[in-house]
């Protein structure tokens, strides 16, 4: 079996509560407080179920309840108790003392919901364009530094050759100026002319003039 009505929903009044309604609520819970729902209606003589009763005061007549927007702290204290809880809006509304569930899921269900959903939304496509973004940047960095590298290799290569192309002339010039200079040089000069002196051949005078000394000390030699 099954929980039993709360009423036999004969004449029962629905739609919005008279201010008159609410006063003889208001009158009744203040002096027998909240709750045994089910005797409020035969009680007060209202033409109303004792579920409409409850969720009349407890929404919209019991004091400490506040209207008007929701703040950003409290926007996030809601998505983050949906996120633990689900749609347990009585639950939720334990943390929120001073709101409403009924509040709390029709804000929920209005604003709340339909933010988060444009926000994942903003949070894909920007996702999205940095990894694509990234790629692209990885692909032109990898071709600018093949290309250096390339540019690199030849510059090392191109300094090799004209370096030693420029440096062959250099000793060449190097050493014939050292030769010129030692050669134009006065006292290098003279020294080459006392050695060539020394090693140049005898004349035939000088050879004659040595054989007449040669025989003329064999003739004496022999007196």
């Amino acid at each position: 079996m099954g929980r039993p009505p709360c009423c036999d929903k004969v004449a029962i009044k629905k739609g919005p509560w008279t201010p008159e309604e609410d006063i003889v609520l208001v009158s009744y819970i203040q002096d027998h407080g909240p709750g045994n729902w089910r005797s409020v209606p035969t009680s007060t003589g209202l033409l109303r179920c004792s579920k409409s009763c409850r969720l009349r005061w407890t929404n919209y007549l019991r004091p400490g309840i506040k209207r008007g927007n929701f703040t950003s702290h409290e926007e996030g204290m809601i998505v983050h108790l949906q996120a633990l809880l689900g749609n347990k809006w009585a639950a939720i509304a334990s943390y929120l003392p001073q709101r409403t569930d009924n509040d709390i899921k029709n804000y929920w269900n209005t604003h709340l919901k339909k933010k988060i959903k444009r926000f994942q939304s903003v949070v894909d496509i920007h996702n999205m364009a940095s990894d694509s973004t990234k790629s692209t940047t990885t692909s032109t960095t990898s071709r600018h530094q093949l290309f250096l590298n390339k540019n690199h290799i030849q510059k090392r290569s191109y300094d090799m050759t004209t370096t030693t192309t420029d440096r062959s002339p250099s000793i060449l010039n190097l050493n014939q100026s050292s030769s010129y200079s030692y050669a134009s040089s006065t006292g290098n000069i003279s020294r080459l002319l006392e050695g060539w002196m020394k090693s140049a051949p005898k004349t035939k005078a000088k050879e004659k003039e040595q054989e007449e000394t040669s025989s003329n000390d064999n003739n004496v030699q022999g007196i």
